[in-house]
């Protein structure tokens, strides 16, 4: 008697130990509900650097040749330019000042810092550059001709790389801009290439391009 109680009890015992292991079985094989992931590599790249489908670059990264002249440090880095409104973020990148200045002149600073969600394509200097002195100086006195042009490279919406591929966007001058291009490698009005792209600030997006863009 003393041996089948024995036996009994190492059945009962070893039924007892199986029993969770089979239940969780049976709860991750589909019919059940499943275990919650744990939070991987795919969790934490969603999640961190996730933005609305709405504007966002999707945690997407610089790219373009100009990017590589872009400080590793400081407020002109990347890292520090998306901490800053867009108008401050191109104040602190030396391939902008020209852009910085025209932006000054036409009294725009406080209109793009405090505008949500927008694209700027950013002429460098040496697209400003490419414009004769006098007709460059003429345009920089003229704040309505200025401002003209300055809010043609405005779009009011934050525009991923994707979005560029084969785009027509309205922007904040009222006239259209259209970008072709893939991988990274893009145009606007197929004139202006873009020498460093999905540039990141507090507000914007920025693609900068190395031609002025004119309004028709």
């Amino acid at each position: 008697m003393n041996t089948i109680r024995i036996r009994r009890t190492a059945v009962a015992v070893a039924a007892a130990a199986v029993l969770p292991f089979a239940l969780a079985a049976c709860t991750d094989s589909g019919s059940g509900t499943k275990a919650a992931p744990t939070a991987g590599a795919e969790g934490a790249a969603a999640t961190a650097g996730s933005t609305p489908m709405d504007g966002g670059a999707a945690g997407g990264k610089p790219f373009g040749p100009a990017c590589a002249g872009v400080p590793e440090e400081g407020a002109g880095s990347f890292d520090g330019m998306a901490k800053d409104p867009v108008a401050t973020a191109a104040s602190n990148n030396p391939a902008l000042s020209t852009l910085v200045t025209a932006v000054k002149q036409a009294g725009l600073v406080d209109t793009l810092n405090s505008a949500k969600d927008i694209t700027v394509f950013a002429p460098t200097n040496d697209a400003f550059a490419k414009i004769p002195k006098a007709d460059l100086d003429k345009v920089l006195a003229d704040k309505a001709a200025l401002t003209k042009i300055l809010t043609y490279h405005v779009v009011g919406q934050r525009l991923t790389p994707q979005q560029l591929e084969n785009g027509s966007f309205e922007t904040l001058q009222k006239g259209m801009v259209t970008t072709t291009g893939s991988g990274e490698s893009y145009k606007v009005n197929d004139t202006a290439a873009v020498v460093c792209g999905n540039v990141r600030t507090a507000n914007a997006n920025v693609y900068i391009i190395d031609t002025v863009l004119m309004p028709k």
